[in-house]
């Protein structure tokens, strides 16, 4: 594997620096990154190394808007012997926005941009730098997104149960990604739609193929020492329901509408009659 560093410039806004690798890119992992979310850094780093011995022809791209941090992943990713670039690039917002989700946006979208601008690359896995992922992912994802134009693996929740949509573990084709981009909403109230909830909308009103499942092993570091886990499984009739296309497109259309996140509220509210229903006492029956 070669190690050159480069520096280019692209459309005035993104740096790229990072190890240099032999051979064609099929897969590109992209995962925005910022220093103080980057607690399991030396995890993740471990694990993306044991996702590219297994499957040579992946990429894995970190685009953060830490121009000093940039230099420590470049070594890093150089250390390690990890075929990857780091991408610098500026968060764009309006501005009553305050949240930090616009860097992750605009972090996904420079993936984006640098991914349609790789002839060979055929898919984009994103992935989030707090979690871990079954060494075997590419193969595991490369083989469930044949057919379809988008796939998804379920993955814990930080908060509270686990989400079956989202991109901490989502495939999507090339052809889609010159389609759609990412992008997210904050009305001046504070709510916001993120870019998962609209990247969703996007796919479905185009009519894309998506397929939802829990394919593979993922964690989810909340910090350092707390970790939640989940394992391959099927989905069961309530999960199929909820996440079918048309309660998706319904749900994440009355949030707008609303300028409130109606999905979030519904599962913090399923959660809590969960919770409810498992302290209430049960009696045996009299005979």
């Amino acid at each position: 594997m070669g190690k050159a560093r480069h520096r280019e410039q692209t459309n005035g806004q993104l740096e790229l620096v990072g190890v240099m690798g032999n051979g064609v890119v099929n897969v590109v992992i992209g995962t925005p990154i910022h220093r103080a979310g980057a607690y399991v850094l030396d995890r993740f780093l471990a694990n993306q190394k044991e996702i590219q011995q297994k499957s040579p022809s992946s990429e894995l791209v970190l685009a953060t808007v830490e121009h000093d941090f940039a230099d420590e992943l470049e070594a890093l990713l150089s250390s390690l012997g990890i075929r990857g670039k780091v991408l610098r690039y500026q968060t764009v917002r309006p501005y009553h926005a305050q949240s930090r989700v616009w860097g992750i946006v605009c972090g996904r979208e420079a993936i984006r941009q640098y991914m349609l601008s790789q002839a060979e690359a055929q898919y984009l896995l994103c992935l989030d730098a707090d979690m871990t992922y079954d060494p075997d992912i590419i193969e595991i994802m490369e083989r469930e997104i044949q057919g379809y134009d988008v796939v998804y693996s379920g993955s814990p929740l930080r908060d509270l149960g686990i989400a079956l949509a989202g991109t901490g573990c989502c495939m999507l084709t090339v052809a889609v990604l010159e389609e759609v981009g990412f992008r997210c909403l904050e009305f001046k109230n504070g709510v916001v739609i993120s870019e998962d909830n609209l990247l969703e909308l996007d796919l479905i009103r185009s009519g894309k193929r998506i397929k939802k499942g829990f394919f593979l092993a993922i964690s989810h570091y909340e910090n350092e020492n707390l970790v939640k886990s989940i394992g391959p499984q099927r989905v069961g009739l309530y999960r199929r329901v909820t996440h079918s296309a048309f309660v998706r497109r319904v749900l994440i259309q009355a949030s707008i509408a609303l300028k409130h996140n109606v999905g979030w509220w519904l599962l913090t509210l399923e959660y809590r009659l969960l919770g409810a229903m498992r302290s209430i006492p049960v009696f045996p029956k009299r005979r």
